[in-house]
């Protein structure tokens, strides 16, 4: 609205570009070629059968359950989990994966640099596509906007298949009337029986921390083997379905391999979680509100960016006012500096209301929610307006002590190399930080 007024012109095609929401035509389309968890036949019903087996263990949880499953995720029981903090070892174990791909390889990323990382599983995908494995690979056009197209034609013409996510009007690349709202996720499928998903994009400063001002690069990533590993199979179908129009049914997919029997491989179960703006539910928010405002011990938030709304706030108000402790963890060394300066003003509130509040002294990317010590939350989604309203994300929430505690081994690892925020921090700004941080804060819903 400041824009608009100010500079009606500019602000008119600035409205066009970024404030208009997605069109009616594109929502539908997305809509017309989902699939859910329940098209796919037989797998997914016993799933839900083993549901009733669940619910004395995870009683406590019961809302939060049922919560998410009215959010659109079943609970999927059985999967074993294992979780990366550096780039190296995520990178390591996919590498391996790929390499061991038998039938089909499904990924999807917001960025695929043409770098030392992106060629290094480019040349993988291309191999495993010769061989004669089914290889779908999907990059967002505004996330991989850096990296030249011939790239990714170089898997096409090994025989993988390629979608671009909101491609350019006209195919220039700088065009794109939907630039604002970007495929956020990263999700690999491997064989339909190993699913990552998490932070890091492919990207050397992501993978090794290439970048001086943003290393070390702290990140969370998962791998999982389980029944989880269907949902992340069904958010990419539907993804593929949109990008390529694609109209097989959901028996289609089962018949070509995509949803395998899997076993009971672990004791963790879990629930994945999907948002875009393709509907008006910010799903991935109201699932953290109700992790939050269900803390009874603790609340542990590490986020490259903290710039919430009023409701996301206001939930972590109430737990502080109901006696839980919040800790929250950023990066000290920011990538972009008006979004760390408005993170600063929202937390400065947190702060004089007892939360624990850390600068990781090096850049952390990591989108991670733990409560309590036996819920967690890894995915995809930066906790910002952008990433609950305007991308499209996924995050895994997991009902897990070992998990979660496993995992909190690593925060306070994150604590010893951070500093914590008071008041003599605060005090310490000068004017035209304090100046720049309020005006910074009027953007906050956009940013």
């Amino acid at each position: 609205m400041t824009v608009l007024t100010v500079l009606p012109v500019i602000g008119y095609i600035f409205y066009i570009v970024m404030g208009n929401g997605l069109s009616y035509r594109t929502r539908k389309m997305i809509n017309k070629h989902k699939l859910y968890e329940l098209d796919y036949n037989e797998e997914i019903k016993n799933i839900l059968l083993m549901q009733e087996d669940l619910r004395d263990k995870l009683v406590d949880d019961a809302g939060i359950i049922k919560c998410c499953y009215n959010l659109g995720s079943i609970l999927c029981p059985g999967n074993k989990i294992e979780f990366y903090r550096w780039g190296t070892e995520k990178i390591s174990a996919l590498k391996r994966d790929l390499l061991n791909a038998k039938k089909s390889i499904n990924m999807e990323y917001y960025i695929f640099a043409d770098d030392v990382v992106g060629k290094e599983i480019m040349d993988i995908l291309i191999k495993k596509a010769k061989e004669g494995v089914k290889v779908r690979f999907i990059f967002d056009s505004i996330g991989c906007l850096g990296a030249p197209r011939r790239f990714f034609r170089k898997l096409k013409k090994a025989g993988g298949e390629v979608a671009e996510f909101f491609p350019p009007f006209g195919h220039i690349r700088l065009i794109n009337l939907k630039m604002n709202y970007r495929n956020h996720r990263k999700i690999v499928v491997i064989d339909g029986k190993i699913g990552y998903t998490g932070g890091m994009n492919i990207r050397d400063d992501h993978i090794y921390g290439t970048k001086k001002k943003c290393s070390p690069w702290r990140d969370a990533h998962l791998r999982m083997e389980g029944s989880g590993v269907y949902i992340l199979q069904n958010i990419f179908l539907n993804d593929w379905r949109y990008c390529k129009k694609e109209e097989k049914k959901p028996d289609d997919y089962v018949k070509e391999g995509y949803f395998p029997k899997v076993d009971v491989v672990g004791e963790t179960s879990l629930q994945i979680i999907s948002s875009g703006p393709d509907t008006n539910m910010q799903t991935i928010k109201d699932c953290y509100i109700k992790l939050i405002t269900n803390a009874k011990k603790y609340v542990v938030i590490e986020s490259p960016y903290f710039v919430p709304d009023e409701s996301f706030l206001s939930a972590i108000k109430i737990a502080l006012a109901s006696g839980v402790k919040v800790i929250i963890v950023i990066p000290q060394k920011p990538d972009h500096k008006a979004i760390f300066h408005v993170s600063i003003s929202y937390l400065q509130e947190l702060m004089l209301m007892g939360a624990d509040v850390y600068l990781y002294e090096g850049f952390m990317h990591a989108k991670a929610l733990v409560v309590d010590g036996n819920k967690i939350s890894i995915g995809t989604c930066n906790t910002d307006n952008r990433s609950f309203a305007l991308n499209f994300e996924n995050t895994v929430v997991m009902y897990s002590q070992e998990v979660a505690e496993g995992y909190m081994k690593t925060v306070a690892e994150d604590i010893k190399n951070a500093i914590k925020l008071d008041s003599a921090y605060y005090k310490k700004r000068r004017w035209y930080t304090k100046f720049l941080q309020a005006v910074y804060r009027l953007g906050a819903p956009i940013l």
